[in-house]
């Protein structure tokens, strides 16, 4: 009976500092802010060329000492809508474009922030917040029971969406 108590225990120990070693990955991912691989891994599929922020909180930031408008895309990796797009999304010339003009930001995870879901917490859904961090609930998709969610078709109305969230920038500010 001995025996079998000492393998549980070894197998314990093991699965721990598995877990432990993944943390331990993780952490290591934030130090290197400031090497320019970081994009890659923080535009999870959605345009790797640009700039991403990492947290809602510094997009908030940077968004308000930029002056530029932020984007925020709320989706999920193994969600087939989000998946559908973000293949859009990335291989639209014109949207990786525009996109280098907003602080941009994708979680796959909610905020504590409630303004990120004004109707629900669906994915993908994407969000514009102006640099006096107003949430534009004004810039909508065209489903009315999901004002935010965008089908890979509707990809022409997110463009003038995000021309849209630039030119009231403009006239506003």
């Amino acid at each position: 009976a001995m025996k079998k108590s000492y393998v549980s225990l070894f197998l314990l120990l093991v699965v721990i500092s598995c877990a432990l070693a993944k943390d331990a990955g993780k952490k290591d991912t934030k130090d290197t802010t400031a090497k320019p691989k970081l994009p890659q891994t923080l535009s999870r599929g959605w345009g790797d060329q640009l700039i991403w922020t990492q947290t809602y909180e510094e997009a908030l930031f940077r968004a308000k000492h930029s002056q530029k408008p932020l984007m925020i895309i709320h989706h999920l990796e193994d969600c087939p809508h989000s998946q559908a797009l973000k293949k859009v999304f990335a291989e639209h010339k014109d949207i990786q474009k525009l996109a280098e003009k907003f602080i941009l930001l994708n979680l796959v995870y909610e905020t504590t922030d409630k303004n990120l879901a004004p109707d629900g917490q669906y994915v993908p859904r994407v969000l514009f917040i102006d640099p006096s961090l107003t949430v534009r609930a004004d810039i909508t998709g065209r489903y009315s029971n999901r004002l935010y969610a965008y089908e890979p078709s509707d990809i022409s109305l997110l463009y003038s969406n995000m021309q849209k969230a630039l030119k009231l920038l403009k006239t506003e500010l």
